[in-house]
């Protein structure tokens, strides 16, 4: 049965992480500005968190607690710590990056053990290549023991903190999907260059960066999911694709996360002026403000649960391509019209800098571009409902 109810040291940990914290909201605006910088990865300054990262370390043990990817979504989508601010951690948190996702969907408990404690990135994006994977210029050849990369990769998401970044490459063009594998690329690999650190309208703390990959050698042992056929080996693009069902409600999360952070930003600031939802009053007797607030916070709601259901399904070993994408496409329509929403209920003041709603709109409207966009979402979302294959509807 599917159950999302938390115990006493979930919600604890919940009601913590709704608080709005001064010296954190400061840093998600800090970074905003300078987004040059890098911001820490956990937060060097985590005085006044022991506590909490000490319950986060030890949520686990607790009965009837939530499963953690399900607790971890609930946990983004109700944060309120400034829309993409470092936040506290527990100790051994590492690993978290995108290409740690590929290296779970399609990595051998060898190369888990070898690299799963790193912050790896996932590099699938080029420039003539965005949602349509299959279309990846990348080349990779066999040379011996080794593999030689050439390429270029851009909107490499954490790309400029990671230790490695897992690229994805095509053995065989004729082949298409087939010819797809994915290879751990160590920062400081020759050939493997960092061109720039892009500068983006939105989730400036979150550092994206492009790389061009020439004649870059990797060991074989580097290709994903490593079999016995010298000649293909693994990291399959089935493989691969999998890592989208991991991520893609990860994705719809944070998306949410902003809009859910501008909405409670914006329910204290029309509290303060005397406008707030009567519950009790039938719709015809409610202001055009109060259903606003209501319709927003419905959607926030409905995108949340469909994010929870796609990751609870994972935990459990279920198949959840179609859930994973109607979460991405939910996340990706809330993000990009909830944010927008809430800056026309706060008023003028919400496109100052004066609130961190303005910046919840721009970080949010990302949502619905990357992990696939909006419009590749619902096309796997209506393959998988009538049962259709690519050939079928494109």
């Amino acid at each position: 049965m599917v159950d999302f109810s938390l115990n006493e040291t979930d919600q604890t940990l919940l009601d913590e992480a709704r608080v709005p914290r001064q010296e954190i909201l400061d840093r998600a605006r800090y970074y905003d500005y300078h987004e040059d910088e890098i911001s820490p990865d956990p937060p060097t300054d985590q005085k006044g968190y022991e506590a909490y990262v000490k319950t986060m370390g030890d949520r686990a043990k607790t009965s009837g607690a939530c499963t953690p990817g399900v607790f971890g979504m609930v946990r983004i989508v109700n944060q309120i710590f400034g829309s993409g601010a470092p936040i506290p951690r527990p100790e051994g948190g590492a690993g978290g990056g995108l290409g740690n996702a590929s290296l779970r969907a399609a990595g051998t408990d060898e190369q888990k053990k070898k690299w799963g404690k790193m912050n790896l990135a996932m590099a699938n994006t080029e420039p003539g290549c965005g949602s349509d994977s299959k279309a990846i210029e990348t080349t990779a050849v066999r040379d011996g023991d080794e593999w030689v990369l050439n390429g270029e990769k851009i909107f490499v998401t954490g790309g400029i903190r990671c230790q490695g970044v897992v690229v994805w490459a095509t053995i065989d063009k004729s082949a298409g999907r087939g010819g797809i594998k994915s290879f751990v690329v160590m920062k400081g690999t020759p050939g493997f260059d960092l061109q720039k650190k892009e500068k983006k309208m939105g989730i400036r703390v979150s550092d994206t960066a492009a790389f061009v990959l020439k004649d870059c050698r990797v060991p074989r042992a580097n290709v994903l999911g490593l079999d016995e056929d010298v000649k293909t080996g693994g990291g399959g693009f089935k493989g691969l694709m999998k890592t989208f069902n991991m991520t893609r409600p990860g994705v719809a999360a944070g998306g949410t996360g902003h809009v859910n952070s501008a909405f409670h930003f914006v329910t204290e600031a029309l509290k303060k002026e005397g406008v707030e939802v009567d519950w009790e009053t039938g719709s015809h007797r409610r202001s055009a403000v109060q259903e606003k607030m209501i319709e927003l916070e419905t959607q926030i709601e409905a995108s949340a649960l469909t994010i929870y259901r796609a990751t609870w399904l994972a935990e459990k070993g279920q198949p959840n391509n179609l859930e994973s994408s109607v979460s991405k496409a939910k996340g990706g329509d809330v993000s990009r019209t909830g944010a927008q929403l809430a800056i026309e209920l706060l008023g003028a003041i919400g496109i100052t800098h004066d609130q961190l709603v303005e910046k919840a709109f721009r970080d949010a409207r990302i949502t619905d571009i990357y992990e696939g966009t909006g419009e590749i979402n619902r096309l796997v979302t209506a393959r998988a409902i009538l049962n259709y294959g690519s050939a079928d509807l494109m």
